[in-house]
């Protein structure tokens, strides 16, 4: 029986999630219950609207022109993308016939074969690391930290060119040892050419509210400039390049 897949949304022009020009698609389901997410509503894997692969393949080649254009390619992102890598394998598969570049946006949470097979089709994984301390890590996202960072240790075993992504959250992300060690332990990775320190913002809170869920920083505020300069400072010695989203 052919994969099918469970799409939250698309975006056809996105330009935050990997070089140039993005066909984004979100992902429905995701294993972690991160405090600061703002697509709770990507979290039940039964939700969503159902592709096959072909179906969402023709919607992405439709922008390869942008695409190749802007140096750009497809992003799959959620939720969590490998809770479906199979379905994700296939489109994959027929992006990298059309030579249409790859990338995943992951927890890194989920490490099996299917996930390998589709990683042999990824070009840029975009790794999400939302706390190197694993109490914190535990108590932000409901999971342990050491699949994460196993993850990331596959990546560098096969070269695998990877991104790391990291959200500020004052009062919870933002403690400069964490900081310091995680960036310590990211000069052991070759593989790794950037760190992406992204502001936490409150965009997603009314859908916290819409689906009865427990919002735990509706007092949070956003961090200012000063402590993302701080913590970019910091990443900045590990000899990666570090850019910021505010």
């Amino acid at each position: 029986m052919a994969e099918v897949g469970r799409i939250h949304s698309l975006e056809s022009f996105g330009t935050v999630d990997g070089p140039g020009i993005r066909f984004v698609v979100f992902m429905q389901g995701c294993p972690l219950r991160c405090q600061y997410c703002h697509n709770p509503d990507t979290w039940d894997v039964n939700r969503g609207t159902e592709y096959t692969p072909e179906a969402l393949f023709e919607e992405i080649i439709k922008y390869r022109s942008y695409m190749k254009f802007s140096g750009g390619g497809v992003t799959f992102t959620g939720g969590e993308p490998l809770l479906q890598a199979g379905f994700l394998l296939e489109v994959s598969k027929l992006c990298k016939d059309k030579g249409i570049s790859v990338a995943l946006d992951t927890s890194g949470f989920i490490l099996n074969n299917t996930v390998k097979e589709l990683l042999e089709y990824t070009d840029l994984v975009l790794l999400d690391i939302k706390n190197y301390d694993p109490v914190v890590y535990k108590t932000l996202t409901g999971v342990s930290l050491s699949p994460t960072l196993k993850f990331l240790d596959y990546l560098r075993e096969k070269n695998i060119r990877t991104w790391i992504r990291y959200v500020v959250v004052p009062r919870l992300t933002d403690n400069l040892d964490s900081v310091r060690q995680l960036s310590g332990h990211l000069d052991n990775y070759p593989n790794v050419e950037k760190i992406e320190l992204l502001a936490f913002h409150k965009m997603g809170e009314y859908k916290w509210k819409e689906l009865g869920l427990e919002y735990k920083l509706y007092d949070t505020k956003e961090p200012d400039r000063e402590l993302m300069k701080r913590i970019a400072d910091i990443m900045g010695t590990s000899g990666k390049t570090v850019t910021l989203n505010i």
